[in-house]
């Protein structure tokens, strides 16, 4: 036996098989359940099956909580579609927070001036336009700096976040001192102008989102333009001697993303709270991020983790009330889940092997 030989020895895999790539996942899920449960059995002294089925329940378990749980799904699932050609051309774009509160600021101000002014399907055509409009804006500061100055985006977008958070509360102090303490609270109660169409269901929130996530992918893989963000992303010199205007894909690529995770704005004020405030966002757009890293930028992937996550998270809001938890619990339970699933993409990636035993020198 060679004793020079590392006992684990960790090497890159070349290709995996679509089934041991899908194994390795459902491993990785049914691991998270395993330590999730046990936590919880550890607090509430509960069955497991229990447990379980409190989440299922508190996700589906009715009407209500099932189109809450599809309205929570195309809300993520949109906005890291949105930051997909961003990443794909290796721009960092870490504020989607920011533009989603740019994309909510100008729904909520159409619904503040000019609900009583508009039918409501033009109020809503109108909301969703100024929102991508907002999106681009906040999109474009810092793509502009990238490409022509070359900051880090990392730095400027997440500042962007805060810029945007303030602004979000200097508009809620001046709208509840000019027009009435309530504007912001919920937003039109009485006439619900600018609240998407439905009761008890989301489907134009459904229609929206499927139609943006069906044109991203046929745009990435398809188009010019979603060749020229890949080119980019590999290499800027590359694109260069490609013929590619870096500058210009950064900017238009940029504005793509803001203007979808604007859009994203209008769906949660719009077509969810019904108001605006710091926290509309909710955290989403960086666990959009984890979303669209662990589906490799593809589009069509980011429908199932965005399931999972959300249906995880619906359901651990569900148990932690039904067992008398803090809210925290919660949080707790979707940490977890994100750590396995984060920690498969390494066996996705690298094979482990162990030194065998009686192997001659």
């Amino acid at each position: 036996m060679n004793k020079n030989e590392p006992l684990i020895r960790i090497s890159k895999r070349d290709t995996i098989s679509v089934g041991k790539n899908i194994l390795i996942r459902v491993v990785a899920i049914i691991l998270a359940l395993i330590v999730c449960a046990m936590i919880i059995v550890a607090l509430t002294h509960q069955n497991p099956v229990e447990v379980y089925g409190g989440i299922i329940d508190g996700a589906i378990g009715t009407p209500r909580r099932s189109w809450v749980t599809i309205r929570e799904i195309m809300v993520l699932l949109v906005i890291a579609v949105g930051l997909t050609p961003a990443f794909m051309m290796r721009f960092w774009n870490i504020g989607a927070e920011g533009q989603i509160l740019a994309g909510g600021i100008a729904s909520a101000a159409l619904m503040i001036y000019v609900g009583d002014k508009l039918p409501n399907t033009l109020l809503i055509v109108v909301m969703l336009v100024a929102s991508v409009i907002a999106g681009i804006i906040w999109g474009l500061i810092p793509a502009f700096f990238k490409a022509h100055y070359n900051t880090n985006e990392t730095l400027f977008t997440l500042m962007m976040n805060y810029v945007a958070m303030q602004l979000t509360t200097f508009l809620i102090v001046f709208w509840e001192g000019r027009k009435g303490s309530n504007v912001v609270g919920t937003i039109n109660a009485d006439n619900h102008a600018g609240w998407f169409p439905g009761v008890g269901t989301y489907w134009l929130n459904v229609i929206i989102v499927a139609v943006i996530t069906i044109l991203m992918y046929l745009y990435l893989k398809y188009s010019k333009q979603g060749y020229e963000i890949a080119v980019v992303g590999e290499s800027h010199n590359t694109a260069r001697f490609a013929g590619i205007n870096v500058k210009r894909v950064i900017i238009r690529t940029m504005m793509i993303s803001g203007a979808i995770c604007g859009l994203a704005g209008t769906l949660i004020v719009g077509g969810a709270s019904h108001t605006i405030s710091t926290s509309t966002a909710g955290g989403r757009g960086f666990t959009a991020i984890i979303v669209a890293w662990m589906a490799h930028f593809n589009p069509a992937i980011m429908i199932i983790y965005s399931g999972l996550l959300v249906f995880m998270q619906r359901g651990s809001i569900q148990i932690a009330s039904q067992f008398g938890l803090n809210e925290n619990a919660s949080e707790i339970i979707t940490g977890i889940i994100l750590f396995f699933l984060i920690g498969c993409e390494f066996f996705a990636n690298y094979k482990v092997s162990f030194r065998k035993k009686g192997k001659e020198a």
